[in-house]
């Protein structure tokens, strides 16, 4: 009988790829290139290069070859939406110290379908030298504040240092308006460490190894959502075919696909039954090869870039550290914080990590944001714990804790409250950090969860960003990222995460946080009081901003004197430009920090946010729930309502 069953689900499958192979094109969904394991769209090989948008040769050795601007390049790893790439005759340009390293531009050309940008890299001039003492001594005038390299012959090459301070024009804004006989060069750079910094001349400042992003374009990301295929026209411009064979064919194989699965899913059961002992060992095994296969690709990942400046403990390390998991710090969204210790005697605090995704995307992506950072309002990672299902970071011990505990008004007794100047530092402190993440990096990092139990306080009461598990990196000029889902805290998400329509999602949602964070902080309290009667249910921001609009005092606890009053509105103040509905009415962090270090007078009445409403009553609450729902698409929930 089982038999039967078998043969008849073998028949019927069989029968069904047939029909949808003759409906299908040519191009794979999947296709494996080496070790880099399957790769999909817009990837594809050189068999079938009209079928993605970026070509691979997997049958190199030792690493399968990418295709970039006519140039081929080994990769070495891929992990989520970026790869680490190597370029061999770069580094045997640089080992030899070679002009012709100069030949090798990184910087490569945006398509309206994909993007590509190379992190960390240094932006280098390449002048044409001359004997004309004019055109040299404009060159020098134009590049005042740079270095210069004039080892080579009939060109110089002008760069800034990355460990000195840009005081003139910075690379960003000198790069449209530069002298004919110049040039931009894009080369990579490795990720600097306290250990390690950067040292020496030009060419050991370089590295042929870089991690290369990509990302696809929004046009092209709805175009696959709708069953078609993006391309560019000879006119450069962008269009999106639907495959028409696979619409004719649509009925039938649905038909088919249900009398399959009724089929199938018979005589599986049949199959569970009479061979349920060999089954369950089978697919225990199965499970093995799964995790195991995964955890050599996340190995991989860290010995080639993970791993880089940072330490790496065993377990076992992490368990001296904490003395057995002795002194508990707090709970995170995705796990518990232990008080631990170095042998060389430094406090540090250690996170195990117990709710992660997959093969560990969110273990990874903390490693690569944070390894990248080195500012005084961001945490630092001392080093991270890789062993099989056991994944932990160590961070750097700050030893007044999370900043929620100081401002809300139900904080125990023992802990003192702070006073108007700290909440000044620490907000000023914190807007730096985020302008850091958001325009000082190489590579744009967004956040994605600023509140109050994310920000540490050291000894000072110096703040520093904290948990960057929900991050996500971006190019330094891209201004909207792609997100499938929500992310973040609940009370500090920003409305365009949520509700799509209000507009695109960028390192504006950071600035929606920050300003719902720095309000709670002001009044030391939750923004929406829900711990009252429902028919006068308060909303914080919104009696401030009446109060400010009113010109009348604030009426906050704790304000001694006139300086702490005018530090207190420009606090006000900022946060509400930050919480606008519109993000594009909301401020950089750039102009954040401008707000708070500026004069009070200076500051401009922000407009009022209108997805929010006062006091409420039941049947208002039932309106406003109707009109925000009409314009905003929710997609799948990822929050932490932690919080």
């Amino acid at each position: 009988m089982a038999s039967a069953f078998l043969f008849l689900c073998c028949l019927v499958i069989f029968s069904l790829h047939q029909v949808l192979g003759n409906s299908k094109s040519n191009c794979a969904d999947e296709f494996e290139c080496g070790g880099l394991g399957a790769m999909k769209f817009p990837f594809t090989n050189s068999s079938n290069p009209e079928c993605g948008l970026c070509r691979f040769d997997c049958h190199t050795k030792p690493y399968p070859n990418i295709v970039l601007g006519g140039q081929n390049y080994d990769a070495l790893v891929k992990k989520g939406d970026f790869f680490l790439v190597s370029d061999p005759k770069l580094q045997e340009y640089l080992d030899s110290k070679s002009c012709k390293s100069f030949n090798r531009n990184f910087s490569f050309p945006n398509s309206p379908l994909i993007s590509f940008q190379i992190a960390p890299n240094l932006t280098l001039y390449r002048c044409k030298h001359s004997h004309d003492n004019t055109i040299q001594k404009t060159n020098d005038s134009f590049f005042k504040d740079f270095d210069r390299y004039t080892e080579c012959e009939g060109f110089n090459v002008y760069y800034h240092h990355p460990n000195k301070t840009i005081l003139g024009n910075t690379s960003a804004e000198i790069s449209g308006k530069l002298p004919e006989h110049c040039s931009l060069v894009q080369l990579p750079i490795p990720l600097p460490t306290p250990s390690k910094p950067y040292a020496g001349d030009l060419f050991e400042l370089l590295t042929s190894n870089f991690l290369l992003y990509w990302e696809l374009s929004k046009n092209c990301l709805e175009c696959r959502a709708k069953g078609g295929k993006c391309s560019v026209g000879g006119e450069h411009e962008y269009s999106c075919f639907k495959d028409v064979r696979n619409l004719t064919h649509r009925r039938t194989t649905w038909f088919m696909v249900a009398t399959g699965a009724v089929l199938f899913t018979v005589g599986l059961l049949v199959l569970l039954f009479c061979f349920r002992e060999k089954i369950l060992w089978y697919k225990c095994l199965r499970f093995w090869e799964s995790n195991a296969e995964d955890h050599q690709k996340v190995e991989e990942f860290l010995k080639n870039y993970g791993s880089y400046g940072l330490n790496r403990y065993n377990y076992t390390d992490i368990k001296r550290i904490t003395s057995h998991f002795r002194s508990k710090l707090g709970q995170g969204g995705f796990g518990n914080v232990y008080r631990g210790s170095l042998r060389n005697g430094s406090q540090v605090a250690v996170k195990i990590l117990n709710k992660l995704k997959g093969s560990g995307e969110d273990f990874i992506n903390e490693v690569a944001s944070i390894s990248r950072t080195s500012h005084v309002n961001i945490v630092s990672l001392v080093g991270f714990c890789f062993e099989g299902h056991k994944r932990a970071l160590v961070y750097e011990f700050m030893p007044n804790g999370s900043l929620e505990k100081f401002i809300y008004e139900e904080r125990s007794n023992s802990v003192r409250q702070l006073g108007w100047p700290i909440l000044y530092k620490i907000t000023l402190g914190i807007a730096r950090g985020l302008e850091y993440l958001h325009r000082g990096c190489n590579t744009r990092i967004l956040h994605f969860d600023i509140k109050p139990h994310n920000i540490l306080l050291d000894e000072d009461f110096c703040p520093k960003i904290s948990d960057f598990g929900l991050a996500k990196l971006c190019m330094q000029k891209e201004s909207i990222v792609s997100m499938l889902g929500a992310r973040g805290t609940i009370g500090y998400i920003a409305p365009e995460i949520v509700c799509r329509n209000l507009g695109g999602i960028s390192h504006k949602s950071d600035v929606y946080s920050y300003g719902m964070m720095v309000l709670e902080m002001v009044g030391g309290r939750k923004n929406v009081d829900v711990g009252v009667d429902r028919t006068s249910e308060i909303y914080f921001p919104h009696w401030l901003y009446q109060r400010i609009e009113l010109s009348e005092e604030l009426q906050l606890p704790g304000i001694m004197n006139e300086e702490e009053n005018e530090c207190a509105r420009k606090m006000v103040i900022a946060s509400l430009w930050c919480i606008q509905t519109d993000p594009s009415n909301r401020p950089s962090m750039s102009k954040v920090v401008e707000m708070l270090e500026g004069k009070l007078d200076s500051l401009q009445m922000p407009p009022k946010p209108y997805l929010y409403s006062p006091s409420r009553t039941e049947q208002q609450r039932h309106e406003d729930r109707w009109s925000i729902s009409s314009i905003c698409q929710y997609p799948e929930a990822e929050a932490d309502d932690e919080n």
